[in-house]
Parts: structure tokens; sequence; C-alpha cells
């Protein structure tokens, strides 16, 4: 069962408002106003998760579905129960926040959550991220998972059995996550993400890193991709309604988001090319991740990087002008599996076959670019299975047979879209526009695309389109975008390799079609 709150000797401020939790992080010093009414706060030396430091507990009642390793770091009980205590002894005389809420907008298949934290501004985090259920007053709120976040406390190796200070750690037998040492406020939303990773297959229902929406006419779109890819700026779109950002499941019934708010990027956040977002960052309630905010004029700066590229925006789905309210739609027409190609070589977008799309879903590929990272200085291959490997609990190939199962029956068409270079690598070439991403993805779902004539592209075997209203046609294939075709050529065997050796992880767990549906790497 879940922590019992009871007897701790603490005092708990259970279910505050958006108002209230400002004026306490404001008088605790967690953050300043912004203008406009944003709350701006700094997590100091985590400005991002730190998936090292994420622990599993290895128990009888789900050890044996883990898949161990180096995303799944087994802690034992005992180091567990010790980390427990040391939690729960700093509990004693402090005041902290709660927030009784739901992951899961499908009340079939949801999960009544509760998050105890020790900063105010990670409850209104919490209460903006999850789902509120007015109809059910707290007292009646039967949490099945408690998160306690206390970044305060740290973690001792020698007594924990952590790596680290830093500590993320699950119990599924105690439905319990412990997190310590860090104030990023992401990991509270990614350790339900996790926990909904392991349960919910168990009933039958895909959890899903992907953003979704769905068009005037009811066909839904998912849009899968790793940080940086566009996922939450390209499902904001104002001619379709948004159904979530970044969480959902696939049920019989069709999709629904885990979360009731959004987690946005914002560095370099443009009003012309992400209106709603943009908008979004200057509101009441919006809680801001390690924005720069002028100490005069409490104005933000969000193109300033000083404290992190990763600065992030978390506010209520409501605050999308179109959002659907119920959270919930239909099975997907589309599935767009974003990637962005800092190497400049894959098509702008590409049509996938149904056995393309079990090996670019597993593959789950995107490229950190030069700057971005210590010791980074070109463009790096990341490769993240199902788009979230940290995420995964269960071996991957359960989520993408779950996944091929679901496209087959419903006949969902897929397509591979970059959203990164054009014309070179990074440093030499230019990042497609987002103007012409939105065209080709509009093209898309539209059905605009279903009379054009497709090419297969002869290195990484995918179909491109040899038009697409509103986009320049010599932009569709990339190798005629660089200035020497023959540096094109080596890019791209150069990465159709990388595909190739990291799919050989899931050569064993795949048909022979789906091998073969990825990148040709040339015999000679």
């Amino acid at each position: 069962m879940s922590l019992d709150l009871h007897g701790l000797g603490a005092r708990f401020k259970r279910n505050l408002t958006p108002a209230a939790l400002y004026e306490e992080a404001v008088l605790r010093g967690e953050g300043v106003i912004a203008e406009a009414g944003p709350l701006a706060c700094r997590t100091g030396q985590h400005t991002g998760r730190s998936p090292n430091d994420k622990f599993i507990v290895s128990e009888p009642s789900s050890a044996d579905a883990i898949a161990w390793g180096a995303v799944n770091r087994p802690m034992t009980p005992e180091h567990f129960d010790a980390l427990e205590k040391d939690f729960l002894a700093s509990l004693h005389g402090r005041d902290l926040f709660v927030q009784d809420c739901y992951a899961g907008a499908d009340v079939r298949y949801r999960l009544a959550i509760r998050v105890v934290t020790e900063q105010a501004w990670h409850s209104l985090f919490a209460r903006n991220l999850f789902i509120d259920d007015p109809d059910l007053s707290a007292p009646s709120h039967v949490a099945e998972f408690t998160v306690v976040d206390l970044p305060g406390v740290k973690a001792d190796p020698s007594r924990h059995g952590t790596r680290s200070e830093v500590v993320i750690a699950m119990n599924f037998a105690r439905r319990l996550v412990l997190i310590g040492g860090t104030s990023y406020a992401g990991e509270i939303k990614k350790s339900i993400f996790t926990v909904l990773n392991y349960l919910l297959p168990h009933r039958d229902v895909l959890p899903m890193h992907c953003s979704a929406n769905v068009g005037p006419l009811g066909d839904v779109a998912l849009f899968f991709g790793l940080s940086g890819t566009g996922k939450t700026t390209l499902s904001s779109d104002p001619q379709r309604r948004l159904i979530g950002d970044d969480e959902h499941g696939w049920s019989e019934q069709g999709i629904f988001n885990f979360e009731g708010g959004c987690y946005a990027k914002t560095i370099r956040l443009s009003p012309e090319a992400e209106p709603q977002i943009f908008a979004a960052t200057r509101r009441f309630g919006t809680v801001l991740e390690n924005v720069v905010v002028d100490d005069a004029t409490r104005r933000l700066d969000l193109d300033d990087d000083r404290f992190t590229e990763n600065t992030r925006a978390a506010y209520p789905i409501s605050f999308i002008d179109n959002a659907v309210e119920s959270g919930r739609g239909g099975h997907p027409s589309h599935v767009v599996m974003l990637t962005a190609d800092a190497f400049g070589v894959l098509p702008p977008m590409a049509r996938l076959t149904p056995d393309g799309a079990m090996y670019h879903f597993l593959s789950g590929y995107t490229a950190k670019v030069a700057g971005t990272e210590k010791g980074v200085t070109e463009p790096k291959a990341t490769f993240s299975t199902c788009f979230g490997a940290p995420f995964l609990p269960l071996p991957p190939a359960r989520y993408a047979r779950m996944l091929g199962e679901r496209i087959a029956r419903h006949r969902s068409q897929v397509w591979l879209v970059n959203t990164g270079w054009t014309g070179g690598p990074y440093g030499a070439g230019s990042r497609i526009q987002i103007k012409y991403t939105r065209a080709m993805i509009n093209a898309a779902v539209k059905g605009e695309l279903a009379a054009v004539e497709f090419e297969r592209d002869p290195i990484f075997n995918v179909d491109v389109p040899r038009s697409c209203p509103g986009v320049p046609a010599g932009m569709l294939r990339p190798c005629t975008t660089w200035t020497n075709r023959a540096d094109y050529d080596a890019q791209a065997a150069r990465l159709a390799e990388m595909f190739v050796v990291n799919f050989k992880t899931f050569e064993s767990s795949v048909t022979g079609a789906v091998k073969a549906a990825g990148p040709r790497v040339s015999s000679s």
C-alpha cells in the first residue's frame, strides 16, 4: 500500500491553490513573480534529469518483469528501507506540501497519486502537470502511488546503494517513489510516467512518450520524439486541438492523455512560430524553470541560456485555447516520428511501411549538436528506444509489438519527419524552418500526399514525396541541398552504419522484415 502520512510529525499543507502556493514559494525564497504573472524558479546544480541516479527496487513482485541494465538499475530492498527511513526521519517538524491528483484522463485506467514535496513550487508543478478531479474531495482520495520529493535530503552511496547524492528510487511493491538531492521538477513527472510504463501494458494499454492532437474531422495524430525534436511545438497547432504534449496511452478505446498540463522547452521561444506556448509563459499559474528574469523589471529573457539550454515552462493544458478538455481522442490516423538530424542527411519527411515504423520506433534516433553538452564538438547520434528509453521498465520489444499491432489494426499511416538540418551538418547547413515542417505535417494529416508520387531513398530505405504543398521541391531530397554530393554520400553512409550497429540489440526480437526495413549499408 502507499505511504501513510499520519504520525510522521510533519505539518502537511494539502491541495493548496496556485495563489496560495505562489505566496508560500515567494515567502520561502523559492522563486520570484515575473512580469505578467509566471512564477520563475531555479533548480540549482541539476538543470535536467539524472537518469544514472534512477533505481528500481529488485523485489519479488516485479523483478522478473523488469529489463535490468543500464536504464533500470536495481536497488536492494534493504537499501530502499534505509533510504525510506532517512526520508521519513527528515520530515519531523517540517512544513510539507501535498497534492492529491491523478495520472490518466481515461477513468478506466487512471492512477490515483499523491505528491509530497518540501518546496511549494514543486507542489504547484505537480498540480499543473497532473489531473485534478473536482468531483472528489481530498479526504476521499486513496493514493495508489506516492511520490515523496525532498531535494534537501541527499542520498548516501554507502548506506543507500546509490551512485551519488541524487536518488530517484521506485518500489513497485510499496507503491512508493523517493526523490532526493535534486530540485529538477521533471523528475516528479517522469517518475510517474515510468510507473505507468510498468503498470499499463499489463492492462493491454500502450504507454507512449508522444504528444497528440486531433483535427476538425476527429482525425488523431501522434508525435513521437526526444527532447528538442519539436514534439510539443508541432502538436500545438492552431488548426488542430491539443490532446496532450508529452505522454499518452493507447487503449482499445483510443488515445488518452496521462497528464493535465504541459512541460514545454522555452529557450529561444518565438511568438510567431510557437504562439500558444509563448503566451503560456506569460500567465499567472505557469511555473518557469531556470528562465532568466531581470532583477529590476522582472521581464523574461527566453533567449538567455546562462543557466541551461533546458529552460522549461509547466502550465495547465487549459492555457492552450484549443485543448481537448476530456484529454481523450480516437485511434490515430497518423503517427509522426520526429528526429532532429544534426548530420543533415535524413529527408525532411518520409513515409514508413509498418515494418519501417517498428524499426524506427525501436531505434528512436535523434542527434545532439555541438555546444549543447560538455565534450560534444560535432553532431552526436542518440538512440533512445521507443523514443523514451529512460522510462521503460519492461523490455523495449514489448512496447514495439504493442505499437505494431495497433498500427496494423487501425491502419495508421506512419511518417518519419526530420526537424534538424539540411544543406549540410550542424555548423555548415541550416535548420529546417518550422513553417516547412508544419506544411509537411499538415499535408500528411489532411491527406494531400495521397496522390503524390514517392521515391525510395537508396540509403535510408524510406519513401520520400517528390512534392509537397508549401515546401520547396528541392528541399525534399537532402542530397540535392548539399554543395558537394560526395560529402553528402559519405555522411549519409556514416549515419546509416550507426543505425545498423545500434539495431543489432533488437535483431533477435524482431522479424527479418523489420530488420530489412532499416537503412542499407554498402558492403564495399
